[in-house]
């Protein structure tokens, strides 16, 4: 057996861990938001890995049960004051007066580990109520969408670009905002990168219905003013660590 440690950008962090586990990694260990150390049995082609993350570092390991270390990493979590997150080979208790969420780390992003998505899950907490419709926008594993559901919305419309992501959310579509209808739901969340968030800006205010609300996350605070450009009515702006959120209005469109 033998491991890469490899170096990403924060933004495709995420992404990395899911390519990893494509290419049959037996298990993957984040150090750091940028850099991660994945574990390869020894038949694997180490050659074919290197030309794909040129600049890696490999190191031979002993034979250990590297599945099982990687998820004993990850812990059952209580996020904001209602979620209890749980990886889907545990079998914990849910606390007296939280929802439970199932995840299933690795494969797509959103395990809730993320500061993004604890980010966006407190702010479902405070902006989602009973009988409002909901479109999560770049699904991941779709635990956002679980949220909105638990906290009451009517409908949720989840999708995502990456068809892996809409198989392990086990919900939703292939796709983008431009393939849902004009004012059709009354809050977007949208844990994405910043340059989509600024892409799609117009979408979101078409697909939201007059007074909805936007919740943007998937960005290092350092890059809050340029979303912040992009979009309008801004009525507040949530940290956690290096990591923000934007909650926004309705942006008016024109033709």
């Amino acid at each position: 057996m033998f491991s890469l440690e490899i170096d990403s950008d924060s933004d495709g962090h995420d992404l990395l861990i899911a390519e990893l586990w494509e290419l049959g990694s037996a298990g993957i260990v984040e150090l750091s938001d940028t850099r991660v150390r994945a574990f390869f049995e020894a038949e694997t082609d180490r050659a074919e890995l290197l030309a794909r993350y040129p600049g890696a570092s490999v190191r031979e390991e002993e034979h250990r049960d590297w599945v099982q270390e990687a998820r004993d990493l990850l812990q059952p979590m209580e996020v904001g004051r209602r979620f209890f997150l749980v990886p889907e080979w545990r079998d914990d208790p849910t606390p007296p007066g939280r929802f439970r969420i199932t995840v299933n780390p690795g494969l797509a992003f959103g395990t809730g580990v993320h500061e993004t998505t604890r980010l966006c899950l407190e702010a479902l907490e405070e902006l989602v109520t009973p009988g409002i419709d909901v479109l999560d926008m770049g699904t991941g594993s779709g635990i956002l969408a679980e949220a909105a559901r638990l906290l009451g919305a009517s409908r949720v419309i989840a999708c995502d670009i990456d068809p892996e992501a809409v198989r392990v959310a086990r919900q939703g579509f292939v796709g983008s905002a431009d393939a849902v209808r004009s004012a059709a739901v009354d809050l977007v969340v949208a844990n994405i990168s910043p340059e989509a968030i600024i892409a799609l800006a117009p979408e979101f205010a078409r697909v939201l219905r007059p007074g909805g609300t936007l919740v943007a996350s998937g960005f290092n605070f350092s890059e809050v003013e340029t979303v912040k450009a992009a979009l309008a009515r801004v009525r507040g702006v949530w940290q956690k660590g290096e990591w923000a959120a934007v909650v926004a209005g309705k942006r008016t469109v024109t033709s």
